[in-house]
């Protein structure tokens, strides 16, 4: 299952799943849905927009959950709420979960200075991300693929930042293994160096899987390989 971030859809992983398929393995990218009237939290509705697309694979089925960017806290909420055994979580370029911290929190332990910034512009009514084509040229150099990326943006207000996130007892109860693609995310994969996990890096975009998604299947398969 690739899951992509809250603040955009489905489309990050649409190229790279194709290429999964072609090479014989089952995919499914869920698009992960949420309402603001709702009363469930954000991670609540997009861990049950996960269930929903698993609803047709037999409970009996393995599944490798890869997340990027902003799904990365969700894994575990998302492994509690589907029946299927989990046989890896791949981070790529994501944040890694802390029990009942918030998206802001990972932030600022990733961060400090600059989620501070973030905090006050979310404080005052602003939300995130509000990227343009043109702030997303050098990372999506594919003017199509840039525009619908953009045209997914999803942004969000200081409530869905705000919210904790829990994190079961006992997880991660599979091997996790950590993708890096872009600086920022380099205190995560430390962290995930520190816990054990195996590292992989690549000195490119954060969504390089829009950019050769070959490659990023390529390793993809390689960091599963290496654990299952």
């Amino acid at each position: 299952m690739l899951i992509h971030s809250p603040l955009v859809g489905g489309l990050t992983w649409t190229l790279v799943a194709e290429q999964m398929r072609q090479r014989g393995y089952s995919v499914i990218v869920p698009i992960l849905s949420d309402l603001e009237i709702s009363k469930d939290p954000y991670w609540k509705q997009h861990a049950d927009s996960v269930a929903q697309a698993l609803i047709d694979i037999p409970p009996g089925t393995n599944v490798i959950l890869v997340a990027h960017s902003g799904a990365g806290p969700l894994l575990p909420i998302i492994r509690q709420n589907i029946p299927n055994r989990i046989r890896a979580y791949v981070f790529v370029d994501a944040g890694i979960p802390r029990d009942g911290a918030t998206r802001l929190d990972l932030m600022k332990s990733e961060d400090p200075g600059w989620a501070k910034g973030f905090e006050e512009s979310l404080q005052s009514g602003e939300q995130f991300p509000k990227w343009s084509s043109d702030d997303l040229r050098k990372i999506v150099p594919d003017e199509n693929l840039r525009k619908r990326l953009v045209a997914e943006i999803h942004p969000r207000g200081l409530d869905f930042f705000t919210e904790p996130i829990p994190v079961f007892h006992g997880w991660p109860d599979a091997p996790c293994v950590y993708i890096q693609f872009s600086a920022p995310y380099e205190r995560p994969a430390a962290q995930g160096r520190q816990a054990g996990w195996q590292i992989y890096k690549l000195s490119v975009g954060h969504f390089h899987m829009l950019v050769d998604a070959s490659a990023v299947t390529d390793i993809i398969f390689e960091a599963v390989h290496g654990l299952v």
